[in-house]
């Protein structure tokens, strides 16, 4: 299969600065309950992107988990990749793709721990099994094998029967953003691009050529 080959046009919706709302936070939320109406898989999975303390950059997927009036939130283990990276610089970019909707959305801005309250309240909604699971998992190190993460998250379970206790090396982030694009798919690769740029704690709104 040559992959010079593999192309779609698309064409389902178009996208106009009068029609996005005034907020990018506002108008995302408009695109994700559009998206998930639509039974698009994973609506909220994100792509983050981070960079490390040597300046190489890393990408991979999680779950968005809460859209605020101050930004985008998901939840990890701090001592991960993705955790060190942001101790070092505090500074992430977001896409959401949805292509059922032929739509993607871009963020870029800085990156907060959240308090450890609002970590604590999302940790204990979680499955007693994913509660166990983030004690269990040292994320991102070498491990000898399989039968040892599941021997440690037996031990814990055994450990706490009832009530498992946050750890303290996971936790939630805000993503606060300062760049935001919607991105809209459109015949012949002339695609709608809207991005949002805060400027003087005010969202300035401009047309991108694709």
């Amino acid at each position: 299969m040559d992959l010079h080959d593999i192309r779609q046009d698309y064409s389902k919706q178009s996208l106009s600065e009068a029609e996005c709302s005034a907020n990018p936070l506002e108008q995302f939320q408009k695109w994700l309950t559009a998206a998930m109406h639509a039974k698009v898989n994973e609506p909220t999975a994100m792509n983050i992107a981070t960079v490390d303390q040597h300046g190489h950059p890393n990408a991979r997927i999680v779950l968005l988990k809460e859209v605020t009036a101050q930004g985008f939130v998901f939840f990890t283990n701090y001592h991960s990749r993705k955790g060190c990276s942001l101790s070092h610089n505090p500074y992430a970019a977001l896409t959401f793709f949805w292509p059922e909707l032929e739509r993607q959305v871009r963020v870029e801005g800085a990156v907060h721990q959240l308090p450890a309250a609002d970590s604590d309240a999302y940790f204990h909604s979680r499955p007693y099994s994913s509660r166990i699971g983030a004690w269990a998992s040292e994320q991102s190190t070498v491990i000898s094998s399989k039968t040892e993460l599941i021997a440690r998250a037996a031990k814990l379970g055994a450990k706490y029967l009832l009530d498992v206790p946050r750890p303290p090396h996971w936790g939630g982030y805000l993503v606060q953003p300062e760049q935001v694009e919607f991105w809209q798919g459109r015949p012949s690769r002339l695609h709608d691009r809207i991005q949002y740029i805060k400027q003087n704690n005010l969202w300035i709104k401009q047309r991108l050529s694709p």
